[in-house]
C-alpha cells in the first residue's frame, strides 16, 4: 500500500480524504457530532444561503397569490434577482481570489493560472466561456425551475409544507435538501460520464481541468435542466417557498463556491469558511473518480472514489483505462 500524498497539486488537505461518518464502522458519535456542527453551526456555505433564501424570500420574492399568474414582470424580477446573486457570489470570488489575488497561493489546489485562451472554450478564453455558460444559460434554466415551482405551488399542483402545521419538517427540510442533493448528483454524475452523453453534453463543463469560480455552473443548457431538476422532487416531497428558494440557491451558489479552487478564506492565517473541496478537484483533474461528495460516500460504496493517495491514483488509472477502453 502506498498511501503518501499525490504530488503536483500547490495545496492539499491531510490525506487519505475521510468521508462522512454516519458511512464508517463502528460508529464514532463524536465524529458525527463534530461533522454536523461543521457542516451547520460554524460560519458555513450552508447556514450563508438558508440566510440567503430567507432574505430572498421576504423581500425579494413575489407572493404566491401573483405568482398563481405567469407573467413577465414577476418572472423578470426573479431573474434579476438571480443574475444579481451569481455574480455577487461567483464574481466576488472570482475578484477575492484571481483578481486582487487577496490570498495568493495559500490554499490554492492547483497553482497554475486559469487559461486565457484556448480553443475548446466557446468565447476563446476560460473565464469568459465560464461567465456566458453561467449567466446566459444556467441562471436561466435556474429562474425557470423557481417560476415552474412557485406557479405550482400557487396552483395546488405541489403540496406545500408550513411552520404553523409541521414546524419539526419545516427545520428539518434545511437538513434533507442537501442530503437528497448528495444522493441526487452522484447519480446524475455518473450518467453524464457514459461516453456519448459526456462527449455531446458534459464535456463543456469539463473543459475546466482546474477550476475557478464561474466554473461551478458552467454546463451545457441540457445539464443545466438535468442538475437543477433535483427540485421536482418538491412535487412529491411538500416544502415551503422558502425551501424551493434554498434548494435552488444552494445547488447554484455552491457550485461556485465548491469550484474556487481554494480550500477556504484565510482569515488571520486560519481557514474561516470552506470553500472548494479537493475530492471534487480531483474529479476535474482526472475525470473517471469522485462523481459524488463525501456527504454520502457513494463512490466508495462503487469503487470510484480517489482519496488522494499514490495506491488510489493506480487505481483510478487502471479503471480509466477500462472505462476508456484502452
Amino acid at each position: 500500500m502506498n498511501d503518501a500524498p499525490l504530488k503536483g497539486w500547490n495545496h492539499m488537505p491531510p490525506v487519505p480524504l475521510k468521508v462522512s461518518p454516519f458511512f464508517s464502522w463502528p460508529p464514532k458519535p463524536i465524529d458525527m457530532l463534530a461533522w454536523v456542527w461543521n457542516s451547520w453551526f460554524l460560519i458555513t456555505e450552508r447556514l450563508i444561503i438558508v440566510g440567503i433564501a430567507f432574505v430572498s424570500f421576504y423581500w425579494f420574492q413575489p407572493p404566491l397569490e401573483v405568482t398563481k399568474t405567469l407573467a413577465i414582470g414577476w418572472i423578470a424580477e426573479m431573474f434579476i434577482r438571480n443574475i444579481v446573486l451569481m455574480s455577487v457570489v461567483a464574481g466576488g470570488l472570482h475578484l477575492y481570489f484571481y483578481s486582487f489575488t487577496k490570498q495568493g497561493k495559500k490554499l490554492r489546489y492547483d497553482a497554475r493560472p486559469l487559461m486565457k485562451n484556448g480553443r475548446q472554450f466557446t468565447l476563446g478564453g476560460q473565464i469568459r466561456d465560464n461567465m456566458f455558460w453561467t449567466l446566459a444559460s444556467g441562471v436561466t434554466i435556474w429562474t425557470a425551475y423557481e417560476v415552474l415551482m412557485f406557479w405550482a405551488l400557487a396552483n395546488d399542483y405541489a403540496p406545500i409544507l408550513t411552520w404553523a402545521a409541521h414546524p419539526f419538517w419545516f427545520v428539518a427540510m434545511f437538513a434533507l435538501i442537501p442530503i437528497w442533493e448528495s444522493f441526487y448528483f452522484y447519480w446524475i454524475h455518473r450518467f453524464l460520464h457514459i461516453p456519448f452523453i459526456y462527449k455531446h453534453v458534459h464535456s463543456l463543463h469539463h473543459r475546466n481541468i482546474n477550476v475557478g469560480p464561474w466554473s461551478g455552473l458552467s454546463m451545457h443548457p441540457i445539464e443545466h435542466l438535468i442538475f437543477l431538476g433535483s427540485v421536482l422532487i418538491h412535487f412529491v416531497v411538500a416544502a415551503h417557498p422558502v425551501h424551493i428558494l434554498f434548494h435552488l440557491q444552494y445547488y447554484a451558489l455552491t457550485a461556485a463556491t465548491t469550484h474556487t479552487g481554494f480550500e477556504g478564506i484565510l482569515i488571520k492565517d486560519e481557514n474561516r469558511l470552506a470553500l472548494g473541496t479537493f475530492h471534487h478537484q480531483m474529479h476535474h483533474r482526472y475525470f473517471e473518480c469522485n462523481y459524488g461528495s463525501l456527504e454520502i460516500p457513494w463512490d466508495k460504496f462503487f469503487g470510484s472514489f480517489h482519496d488522494g493517495t499514490n495506491d488510489a491514483n493506480e487505481k483510478m488509472k487502471e479503471r480509466r483505462i477500462r472505462i476508456m477502453g484502452g
